[in-house]
């Protein structure tokens, strides 16, 4: 149950109280943001702390306020099925409004930035928790997070090409690793956000992106007719990233052979009914 305080803040527009400490107030949000109750996870202290991030209040704090959500992606971190994982799923939502803060107003040390782009790779590899919405708590949703917060490391100026391919090889190894369960909350379509992120730098060569897409999809193709199961999500992310390189309205430099990259891993992945007739 929200406290009648917060409630205020919320009322309020979420403007900043002035009646106690700003690190005071920020220790309880970080504390409500691991809490099964949806209503002081994602309506208030989520909310509060994004929009206090966005606004500026936590300018001369930034590096502080990423170091502490970065250490919240560590609790409870191998466990499934327990309340730990919204603390480590809404603290990468955090830590990506930190460096989506960064992005725009260069608030941060270049290394510190990469830094986070390390631990928020570590836990999203090493997350074992991929419920999406829980009934009664709301949304976990650790890999879709995951994916808006890797998204949000793509735009920033500190990563270059080298650093660019690390998060779509971090995307692969997740999509093909053995699956810890199946994602079937959109997961795959954020990923594929987060992949378009990446592309729209305009940094990797379709040399690198060529093999990269071909690593996902043999997975897919390997998994058809024997273990659909263990195809499934880089099947979904494929179709979801060849629609939006398809689609997007900003599209990357190289969409038209990105899109016949995707057409052949898909063709190759669905050889009953996409397989070119002869």
């Amino acid at each position: 149950m929200v406290s009648g305080y917060w409630q205020q803040v919320v009322d309020g527009g979420l403007r900043v109280p002035t009646d106690r400490d700003l690190g005071e107030l920020t220790a309880e949000l970080t504390t409500m943001l691991g809490s099964p109750d949806p209503e002081e996870r994602d309506a208030t202290a989520y909310p509060a702390l994004a929009t206090w991030i966005s606004r500026g209040v936590y300018d001369d704090l930034l590096l502080g306020l990423g170091d502490g959500m970065a250490r919240g992606l560590v609790v409870g971190l191998g466990e499934a099925g327990t309340d730990t994982v919204f603390r480590r799923s809404f603290s990468a939502l955090a830590l990506a409004g930190c460096v989506a803060r960064d992005n725009t107003h260069r608030l941060v040390p270049g290394d510190k930035v990469l830094e986070w782009g390390d631990r928020l790779a570590d836990w999203f590899l090493r997350e074992v928790d991929v419920r999406g919405y829980v009934p009664q708590q709301g949304w976990a949703h650790a890999i879709a997070h995951g994916a808006d917060a890797i998204g949000v490391l793509a735009g920033s100026s500190h990563l270059g090409t080298p650093e660019l391919t690390v998060l779509l090889d971090v995307l692969a190894d997740r999509l093909t690793a053995p699956a810890s369960g199946l994602l079937l909350a959109g997961e795959p379509d954020r990923m594929a956000q987060a992949t378009m992120a990446v592309l729209r730098r305009n940094l990797v060569p379709l040399g690198v992106l060529e093999p990269w897409i071909r690593r996902v999809a043999s997975v897919a193709v390997a998994s058809y007719g024997a273990d659909a199961h263990r195809g499934y999500d880089a099947e979904a992310f494929l179709r979801a990233l060849h629609l939006q390189v398809l689609l997007s309205p900003h599209p990357p430099s190289d969409r038209h052979d990105l899109v016949l990259v995707l057409v052949d891993a898909l063709r190759a992945s669905n050889p009953d009914t996409l397989a070119a007739r002869r």
